[in-house]
């Protein structure tokens, strides 16, 4: 069997549910190749358990999600705004940096979504989705021809699209069959998460705290007195923290965070998990009729927050070079693609470079190195133009 489509989107996470969503309401015809579920998988918690796996999501997201209609069908509940972002150093004259939503004149500064409550809203507008086909299955071969690409299934189905987009995470079994080249970097971490029920109120604010031996703690709010850990730690300790109960992280979290949010308790079913943490630059984000998005097109370290946004500011993107594209040239043409990709290489570099030169300064045991950073830390907190700049770029705004 031959489905034919203009858009092919292989990849079922939230960013590929995104684009498949923004095709769709523009008015293309779109098949999603979603892999098939492994079995035996299931929820793993209660269902009103808390979702460990969370997204600072920011106003390029948020207004992505809005005009998809999927922002308004999450739970409400369950997403919590940040208010403010407070950044410290180490050491005995530890730095800091702090933000605030009155600040930046905006109403947050970003959203903390779970990945569940996310995908949830995201699986039922796809049900409503105009035009749109999901399959299910393997792909095994891409074929890129003139004017059309064609992705075959082990099953001997074939996809035929004008455009393939590329939304199939770190791994990209797409990017692969374009044969695009790849700088990698491990970073010899683990991003350990679990979330926690604190004594004191967050009131909305996000806590980091940066430290030469340990690796990076953040705390972000949840609803509620909870809040979501993010630690990402050396390879050892992130083992330490995950072989160890849930109570036990705690306890460690509270004594490098300096019990800035009081005792803190394990939210239940406990569920503590890590995932490794690299750096990714594939040297193209597209190919002949192809398009990378997400994890797909870039890696970084999760110390910003930002993996999710850029895959989301992806997705603006490419939809903007597609929608935008001059009556003669059909959706997976070269010159649309290329107009994609220009659009986001600065982006996609600046937050590559940024938040991989962030972790290797952050990371040196130098006395000296770790002096300069903290009076960095300080400086930029005393320099209110800098400080818009850095939040306007954060919250994926232009400064004005």
């Amino acid at each position: 069997m031959q489905i034919q489509s203009d858009v092919c989107v292989i990849g079922n996470g939230a960013v590929g549910k995104a684009a498949a969503l923004g095709f769709a309401q523009a008015g293309l015809s779109v098949s999603l190749l979603a892999p098939p579920e492994p079995a035996g998988v299931g929820a793993g918690a209660a269902e009103d358990g808390w979702d460990v796996r969370v997204y600072a999501l920011n106003h390029v997201a948020n207004e992505l999600l809005a005009s998809l209609k999927v922002w308004s069908a999450m739970d409400a509940s369950r997403i919590a705004a940040v208010d403010a972002m407070i950044v410290k150093g180490d050491g005995a004259q530890a730095g800091q940096l702090d933000f605030d939503a009155f600040g930046a004149r905006t109403g947050a500064l970003a959203w903390i979504v779970e990945d569940s409550n996310l995908n949830k809203a995201l699986d039922a507008a796809m049900k409503f989705a105009p035009d749109t086909r999901i399959v299910t299955g393997r792909a095994s071969r891409l074929q890129l021809n003139l004017d059309v690409a064609r992705v075959e299934l082990d099953n001997g189905d074939v996809l035929a699209a004008s455009l393939v987009v590329g939304a199939d995470g770190a791994q990209s079994w797409v990017r692969g069959q374009c044969d695009i080249g790849l700088d990698y970097r491990s970073y010899g971490q683990q991003a350990v998460v679990a979330n926690f029920e604190c004594e004191r109120p967050h009131q909305g604010a996000a806590y980091q705290w940066f430290t030469s031996d340990q690796g990076i703690v953040a705390l972000l709010p949840l609803p509620g007195n909870r809040t979501s850990l993010v630690w990402s730690a050396p390879e050892a300790l992130a083992q330490s923290l995950v072989a160890g109960s849930a109570s036990e992280l705690a306890e460690r979290v509270g004594a490098v965070s300096g019990h800035a949010l009081g005792a803190l308790r394990p939210v239940q079913p406990e569920v503590v998990k890590a995932f490794p943490l690299r750096l990714m630059r594939p040297h193209a984000i597209t190919a002949p009729r192809v398009a990378l998005v997400g994890d797909a097109a870039h890696v970084v370290h999760p110390l910003a927050g930002h993996g999710m946004n850029l895959g989301f500011a992806d997705v603006v993107g490419l939809l903007k070079a597609v929608s935008q594209r001059e009556s003669h040239r059909d959706c997976g043409d070269e010159r649309v693609l290329g107009r994609y990709a220009r659009s986001r290489k600065e982006d996609i570099l600046l937050m590559l470079a940024a938040t991989d030169g962030l972790e290797r300064l952050f990371s040196s045991t130098l006395e000296p190195v770790r002096m300069v950073r903290n009076i960095g830390l300080n400086l930029v907190n005393k320099l209110p133009v800098l400080k818009r700049a850095l939040i306007s770029h954060a919250m994926g705004k232009r400064t004005q």
